[in-house]
This record gives structure tokens, C-alpha cells and sequence, in this order.
């Protein structure tokens, strides 16, 4: 294939793609068929996870190779538009795919005045794009570079600016991977019903198979194969909601009809008595809690004989099952210390305050921000805090979409300069298929839920809810709140990662679209995963340990340590997901601020301006990280409770920690200005500048 004209080459891709199309559409079609003669559910799902798993092996281990060109960029012969499809792969990651209408479904279009809205996330990322067409993806892949902290060790010179940078790019990408192999754990445990860490490990093995042995040249195939799987598994589920609802499959176009009907619902819910009677229980337990933080050491002495009196009353009064699990598991987890029942007990009553309010604390969908900005003085803060939140988390999208080190590697696969522009606009086609039914989906689903589920009696309920429970209770619970055997809708919480996963099962499709479901979401974080740790792995050897220690290596020895740094990467980030830090949106949001504000000063005003000195990046680099970081870390509830720090969060301006790269991009800027403004001064007068 490499003595191939390129015509003729692009013509043979072709064939294979459409090949791969037609093969995976006859797949889905027998297993369809297969489940209307019988196959039990436990057959599909992990036919689809070994199915898939072995597809993308299949093409991982044709694109094995041992030669550094082809390793770290694929030969530089992709073209655009393959690779505008692989890098829609490698950037709709578990958070777009699973999280997405989960985080629009939970926080509203302009969200909460506690979380920025889901459009925020749609805005900045695709916003996000247009940076990386004008300012960056040209200028580096003229400089036919392997990583992007070979750029700085290019443009400035010396180690420093590449050890920064090769640090950041571990940094950040390594908190997007934990939450990559998260959803891919919650996967593989819903298609094979094993245990969330088991099926963990099963979604690495998909990982290293795909990337181990070929790296960039083997992960380029597997995610364009993985981008058509996540299309299909996406738009399915939502065209036939958009059907099922309203007799019109194109669901962008067809949803704006289920606003009017979806704000009737939740004023009907917000009017109910039996929603009030559910806000008022979680409003005691809220007071409950309450009590005991303002005395915790009596608190921890009498609660152990009070939650044991409770659970022996239930049992004996044959109390619904549900009930008499949640009170055990309260018994179990009560804390040990005054400090951890501090922690755990301020944290349930904020949650329980939180669904005491009107829709269990979500915001009517179609608001325009939390507050109002014509009411009380309160409620005025609410609203400008809100929207502040808001436009801080696109920027941060926006501006980190334009620094992550993964995405922009991508760019440096394109035969020419030319088709690094032109693929960055095939990645914002077919991002944008996605990216427009994700509102649609969110808002489809709500009417479900809202229509379908509530009001069923608990004794009823669909077998997928306690199904998804066992795999992460914390993705979906439901419990007889107010005693009446009915399901309220303050009654029900979802977590965003269920939303999409879910769906399917919510509109009563077959089981073997739930399977392509999880497929998609399989394929969306390994897509993802596969160039993250390929990123840190190049990191870690072609920035690191071949510049630093070891500096004779051979083209062929730095590719079997990069292949062998990938495994103990993927291993320690596997390990790390198994305690599942998070959400999966927060995680990978938090990782856009961080390369935002390591990477985009020092490389847009290394482009732009000739000026900048290696002094001045080096600064830049080290404040926008540090500030970022320092803000997040400070605000975390983990380290505050380390460090004996008052339990509420110190915010500047009511930014949340997620947006911290709004204060450390603008001061990257300024200390990079400065610092090299007074190198060139230094040099008008005839001093040495700074080093």
C-alpha cells in the first residue's frame, strides 16, 4: 500500500470502509434476529462486548509495526477525511457519548447555579474546533513534528519548555483516561453482567489490543471503525424516540414540539401533593442530618443503637425490601470518626436539601439560568453566578479543545498542511451528527420518563432498573419515598452516565439496540482511551526518558518502550478508575482546563509572536498549570478534608473548580508578555536575558 498512488489508495480505503459498514449492519441484523427466535439477553450483551472487542483487535493487529514513522504518526498519509472521522472518535469520548444528554437531561440547556448547562459543553467543544482550524493544527503539522512537546523543545529551545510540556501532557491526559476506562468498566459490566472491576479489565484488554502493537497507525483504523459504531449506536435509539413521540424520525428537527408538552409536565409535578409529600420527607431528612452535625461526637456515640432499632422495626413490620437495603446500608457506612461523619454527613444533608426542591432540584428544562434576574437580591446573585459559570466552562471547553495534546497529534497523520485544515473540518462534520441530537435526546427522554415511568407502581417498575442499580447504584435509585407504592418523580435519580445507556430499554426497543448502545459507548471511550495513552506513553519515552536518560536509542528500541510504557500506564489508570474518583463529565472537563492553560499561551504566542522567549513559556507554563491546579485541588472536598479546611469551598467570583482554566489561560498570557517583554529588554541593554 505504500507504493500505491494516492487516488488508488483513498479508492481501496474506501472499499474497506463500506465493506466494514455492510459487515456491521449484518451483524446487528442477526443478532436482531436471533433475539426474536430466543437468545436470551445474557447471550447478546457479551456477544456484542467480544464482537466488537475482536473487530477492533482484528484491525489493531493488522496495523502492528515496529517502525517509528508508522508508530507515532501513522506514515503521515491519512486522508483528511478518515482522519477527520478518527478524530471524531478519539474526541467523543465517554463524556460526549454517555454523559452529554445525560448532563442536558440532569442540569437543563443553561444549567444550575452549582453546574454549568449542558450547551456550555456542545458551545465549547465544537466552538473548540474553529481554534484548532485557525491557530494551531496547520502551523504544527508544517513542522512535521511526533509529539506535541516537540514543538516547544523546536520553538524555544533547550529542555525545559519540552519537560513542561511532556508533564502537562501526562497530567492532563491521564485524568481523561481514568474517566475513559471508567465508562468502559460500566459497560463491560451491563454487557456481561461480571463486576464493575472485572469488566474494567476486560474493556483494557479492548484497549491494548487496539494500541499496543501498532500505535498511532493501528489506533488511526480502529477509530474510524469506532466512529461508525458510535454513529449507528447513537442515532438509533434517538430517531426512534423522536418516532415513537411524535411519527418523525429526524429528531433535531422534530423535538422543539415536546417543549411546550415537557413544561406542562413539570408544572403539574411541581403542583402535585404527592411530589410535596416526597419534598418534605427528604426536607426532614435534611433536618435530620442537620442535628447531628451540630453535636457529631454525641451524634456518632447514639446513631449506631438508633439505625439498629430502625432496622429491626422495618424488618418486623415487613417493610418494602428496598427500604429495609437502604437502612442497612446506612447502618453500615457510619463513619468511624468525627471527622469523616463531618464530611459524610454534611454531604447527605446538602443532597437531600437538593431533592427536597421542586423536580427533585432540577432546573425546568427550557430555563434560561438558575435565579431570576428581576427578583430578590438572591435570586438576582443566583442568575449572574449561573450564567458566569456557564460562559466560564465554553471557554474552558473551547480554549482546552485547542491544547489537548491527543487531539492535536491526530493532525499530524495528514499527508499535507492542506489536509490537516480540511480535517479538522471533516472531525467538526462528523462531531456535529452527534452533537446536534444530543439536546434532542435529553429532552426526548425527559417526556419518557416524565410520561411513562412516573406513576407505575413499584411493584411493576421495569427489570432494567434494578439491573443498572446492581451494576453502580449511584447511576440509578429509585425508593417508596412518601409510602404510597407509586413512583414519583422526586422518587427517581438518575445519574448523567444512565441517561443514554438507558434509553433504549426506556423506549421499549428490542434488547439488541441496548447491546448496540453499549457497543457505541464501548467504542466512544476506547476510541478515546487508545490516544491518551498513547499520548502519555510518547510522553513518558520519546520526551522523557529518550531526552533525558538514555539519548543513543534506536528507532526500534523507542518503540517497544513506548509500547511498554502504554501497558503500565493503562494498568495504573485502570486501577485508579476501579475507585471511581468521579463523574465521568467533571473528570474530563477538568482535564480541558488544565491543558487550556498549560499548552495555549505558550503555543498560540509561539506561532504568533516571534518575541516569545523560552523564560517567558517556561513561566507562563508553570503559572496558568499551577493556578489551575491549586484551584481545583483547594476546592476539592477529598483534600479539604485532609487538610482539616472548612467544609465549604472557596470560590473566586463563584467560578466552579471545573472552569479553573478561565484564571490560568489569561495568566499564561500575561506572565509569557511580560517575562519575554523584559528578556528583550534586558537584551537592548546589553544584559544576558533570563534562562
Amino acid at each position: 500500500m505504500d507504493s500505491e498512488a494516492p487516488l488508488s489508495y483513498a479508492r481501496q480505503l474506501r472499499r474497506i470502509v463500506l465493506a466494514f459498514v455492510g459487515g456491521l449492519l449484518l451483524f446487528v441484523g442477526g443478532m436482531a434476529w436471533a433475539e426474536q427466535q430466543g437468545l436470551p439477553k445474557s447471550w447478546l450483551g457479551p456477544l456484542f462486548l467480544f464482537f466488537t472487542l475482536m473487530m477492533y483487535a482484528a484491525i489493531g493487529i493488522y496495523g502492528r509495526t515496529a517502525d517509528l514513522h508508522e508508530y507515532y504518526v501513522a506514515g503521515r498519509r491519512v486522508p483528511a477525511i478518515y482522519n477527520g472521522m478518527a478524530a471524531a472518535a478519539d474526541w467523543m469520548s465517554a463524556a460526549s457519548f454517555i454523559s452529554l444528554a445525560g448532563g442536558l437531561y440532569l442540569h437543563g440547556f443553561s444549567g444550575t447555579a452549582n453546574q454549568p448547562g449542558g450547551l456550555a459543553y456542545l458551545l465549547g467543544w465544537t466552538g473548540g474546533f474553529c481554534l484548532v482550524a485557525l491557530l494551531i493544527a496547520p502551523h504544527l503539522r508544517a513542522l512535521n513534528l511526533y509529539t506535541v512537546p516537540d514543538y516547544f523543545s523546536v520553538r524555544y529551545g533547550g529542555n525545559w519548555p519540552r519537560r513542561i510540556a511532556a508533564l502537562a501532557a501526562i497530567l492532563c491526559s491521564f485524568v481523561y483516561v481514568v474517566a475513559q476506562i471508567y465508562g468502559i468498566g460500566l459497560i463491560a459490566s451491563r454487557l456481561t453482567g461480571v463486576q464493575f472491576e472485572i469488566g474494567g479489565l476486560l474493556g483494557l484488554g479492548g484497549v491494548l489490543l487496539c494500541s499496543f502493537l501498532g500505535g498511532m497507525r493501528a489506533i488511526t483504523w480502529t477509530q474510524v471503525a469506532q466512529y461508525i459504531v458510535l454513529l449507528l449506536a447513537f442515532l438509533i435509539p434517538v430517531s426512534w424516540l423522536a418516532y415513537k413521540q411524535l411519527g418523525n424520525p429526524l429528531a433535531p428537527l422534530a423535538y422543539g414540539q415536546q417543549f411546550e408538552k415537557v413544561a406542562q409536565l413539570e408544572k403539574q409535578l411541581i403542583d402535585s401533593p404527592q411530589e410535596q409529600a416526597v419534598r418534605a420527607v427528604f426536607l426532614q431528612r435534611a433536618d435530620a442530618y442537620k442535628a447531628r452535625l451540630a453535636n457529631v461526637d454525641a451524634a456518632l456515640q447514639r446513631e449506631p443503637a438508633v439505625l439498629q432499632e430502625r432496622l429491626r422495626i422495618l424488618k418486623a413490620d415487613g417493610a418494602d425490601p428496598a427500604e429495609i437495603r437502604l437502612a442497612a446500608r446506612e447502618l453500615a457506612a457510619l463513619p468511624q470518626d468525627a471527622a469523616a461523619a463531618r464530611e459524610l454527613w454534611t454531604r447527605a444533608m446538602n443532597e437531600n436539601l437538593e431533592r427536597a426542591k421542586p423536580l427533585g432540584g432540577l432546573p425546568q428544562h427550557a430555563q434560561a439560568f438558575a435565579g431570576d434576574p428581576d427578583g430578590s437580591p438572591e435570586e438576582r446573585q443566583a442568575f449572574h453566578t449561573s450564567r458566569l459559570n456557564f460562559l466560564a466552562l465554553m471557554f474552558c471547553l473551547m480554549v482546552g479543545t485547542a491544547g489537548l495534546p491527543h487531539l492535536l497529534t491526530r493532525y499530524y497523520t495528514t499527508p499535507s498542511v492542506a489536509q490537516a485544515r480540511s480535517s479538522v473540518a471533516w472531525s467538526l462534520f462528523f462531531i456535529a451528527l452527534l452533537y446536534v441530537s444530543a439536546p434532542a435526546l435529553a429532552l426526548l427522554v425527559k417526556y419518557e420518563v416524565m410520561n411513562g415511568l412516573v406513576g407505575a407502581r413499584f411493584d411493576a417498575l421495569p427489570a432494567w432498573i434494578s439491573q443498572w442499580a446492581y451494576v453502580d447504584s449511584a447511576l440509578i435509585s429509585v425508593s417508596d419515598v412518601n409510602g404510597d407504592g407509586i413512583l414519583q418523580f422526586g422518587e427517581i435519580y438518575l445519574g448523567a452516565d444512565i441517561i443514554m445507556l438507558a434509553t433504549p430499554e426506556l423506549g421499549g426497543l428490542p434488547y439488541v439496540v441496548s447491546g448496540l448502545v453499549a457497543a457505541g459507548g464501548l467504542a466512544a471511550a476506547l476510541s478515546t482511551a487508545d490516544g491518551l495513552l498513547l499520548t502519555i506513553s510518547n510522553a513518558l519515552v520519546h520526551d522523557g526518558y529518550c531526552q533525558e536518560v538514555a539519548k543513543r536509542v534506536t528507532p526500534e528500541q523507542r518503540v517497544i518502550l513506548s509500547k511498554f510504557a502504554l501497558f503500565g500506564v493503562a494498568l495504573l489508570a485502570t486501577v485508579v478508575a476501579t475507585t471511581r474518583p468521579a463523574d465521568i463529565l467533571p473528570l474530563v472537563s477538568a482535564s480541558f482546563s488544565l491543558a487550556a492553560s498549560a499548552f495555549v499561551p505558550s503555543m498560540v504566542l509561539g506561532i504568533f509572536w516571534r518575541g516569545a522567549t523560552r523564560a517567558g513559556a517556561v513561566a507562563g507554563m508553570l503559572a496558568g498549570l499551577g493556578l489551575t491546579a491549586y484551584y481545583m485541588l483547594s476546592n476539592a472536598v477529598a483534600v479539604r478534608a485532609f487538610f482539616a479546611l472548612d467544609q465549604g469551598p472557596n470560590l473566586w467570583f463563584g467560578i466552579l473548580p471545573i472552569s479553573a482554566g478561565v484564571f490560568g489561560v489569561p495568566l499564561g498570557f500575561v506572565v509569557i508578555w511580560v517575562i519575554s517583554m523584559a528578556d528583550r529588554l534586558r537584551q537592548r541593554i546589553g544584559i544576558a536575558p533570563s534562562e
